[in-house]
């Protein structure tokens, strides 16, 4: 993660001008038969010192590489600290993090205030690194943390096999980007708090590939091409660093870890966000193809890639996380195909119920529609019939009443059958 510190140069330097005299002092005495006791007991002192010396130049003279010769299955033999038992980075299991709700949401601080002043970036042979202005620092942790670079991990474009360092539940995704920041409540640089324990706190970000491209990470991209080969630097135009950092800086995965490259310093508390961001195919290509791990007067030019460490044992560390885990857990392949098949059945169900519901109320509508027609034909003859005068009732009166009616009837009718008997009949002319 971190290079270019140390003196090993000159460390290495004061061990060979110490080797020498104190070998040709210890020749010297055996050759005469005569050992100096004061002198050889000096040298005997001074070794567990040079001895120190010594690894401390090779750790930093130590060409390392991620895989091959010095490669990183064989970094804890130059770098001790590279086989402890915290290392980064590591496989989060989501089923496997402890909630932990004094997690605030990170705060960048000064991250959009660029100022005037081009950025430095250059290529280490490793990776590109962007140095950042130390105005630049990060809230939401115990202490405050000043900025103070960013750099990238990635693949080689094979399918399937990823780039990034950190893995959720096994999953790599495309790349990682990391902004390294130091403790400066408790230490003075970026050296003195790269040893400790709380010294560094570095924001990780995981990287996969989508349509859009994403402009924030063109600020880097576009200017790589400055700096193809190992050692080599340019300037860029400052930009917006939290246009890097995905949207939602409150859910994230808190652990203690170490550096990722040599010495492996176990002194970093790392803050891995749960939301990945995405950049274009064609980005990500740019970063898998655009810089060397070699120097520019070598001959043979190897392209800087696959520079990523692969995950380590986590050794009982427990990983907090920010949000509860059911909320925010990943789901496997076979649980999403379940789920949008499950989607996709209910959708049905419901389509065949809505069918129903409506094929029954279109049924009730015409049967009522039916029912009125009927009710109102019903009453139309009804009215027509209840317009009829009511029978009168019959009683005894009413009944005298008729016979008398009907004898004066036959009465008048015999009385004038009577009269026409005796009138006589006309008579007519010839």
């Amino acid at each position: 993660m971190l290079h270019g510190y140390g003196t090993g140069h000159y460390n290495g330097l004061l061990w060979s001008h110490a080797c020498r005299t104190g070998f040709s002092m210890l020749n010297r005495a055996v050759a005469g038969r005569r050992v100096n006791m004061d002198s050889l007991g000096l040298f005997v002192l001074l070794i567990p010192t040079f001895s120190h010396w010594t690894a401390a130049s090779s750790a930093d003279e130590i060409s390392w590489s991620y895989s091959g010769i010095a490669g990183q299955s064989e970094w804890s033999e130059y770098f001790p600290d590279c086989g402890g038992s915290s290392q980064s980075p590591v496989d989060v299991i989501t089923t496997q993090t402890k909630y932990d709700p004094s997690l605030v949401p990170v705060t960048p601080l000064g991250y959009s205030q660029h100022g005037n002043q081009p950025f430095s970036m250059h290529n280490n042979g490793h990776t590109v690194i962007v140095e950042l202005p130390e105005w630049m620092g990060l809230g939401g942790l115990p202490w405050f943390f000043t900025a103070v670079q960013l750099h990238l991990h990635w693949g080689n474009g094979a399918p399937g096999r990823g780039g990034s360092e950190h893995t959720i539940n096994g999953r790599s995704s495309d790349a990682e980007l990391h902004v390294v920041h130091y403790n400066a409540e408790l230490y003075p640089n970026m050296s003195a708090a790269m040893t400790q324990r709380d010294g560094l706190a570095v924001l990780g970000i995981l990287i996969e590939t989508g349509d859009e491209t994403n402009p924030g990470f063109n600020n880097i991209l576009n200017y790589m091409s400055r700096i193809r080969h190992a050692n080599q630097r340019a300037f860029i135009p400052a930009f917006d660093v939290q246009s890097l950092l995905p949207k939602d800086l409150g859910r994230y995965y808190r652990y203690n870890g170490s550096l990722t490259t040599p010495p492996c310093y176990q002194s970093v508390i790392w803050t891995m966000f749960h939301e990945r961001v995405q950049i274009s195919k064609a980005q990500l290509l740019k970063m898998e193809m655009m810089l060397y791990s070699s120097k520019i007067q070598e001959a043979d030019r190897m392209l800087l890639q696959d520079n990523f460490r692969i995950t380590q044992p986590l050794n009982h560390r427990v990983i907090f996380a920010s949000f509860s885990a059911e909320s925010g857990r990943e789901l496997s392949s076979g649980e999403v195909t379940a789920i949008v098949i499950g989607v996709m059945c209910g959708c049905v169900g419901v389509a065949v119920i809505i069918r129903f519901i409506v094929k029954t109320i279109r049924f009730f509508k015409l049967l009522h529609l039916e029912t009125v027609v009927v009710n109102s034909s019903t009453s139309s003859w009804d009215v027509l019939h209840n317009n009829r005068p009511a029978p009168m009732p019959r009683t005894k009166e009413t009944e005298k009443s008729q016979e008398k009616k009907t004898d004066l009837a036959l009465t008048i009718t015999s009385k004038a059958e009577r009269k026409e008997e005796l009138s006589p009949s006309p008579q007519t002319e010839p």
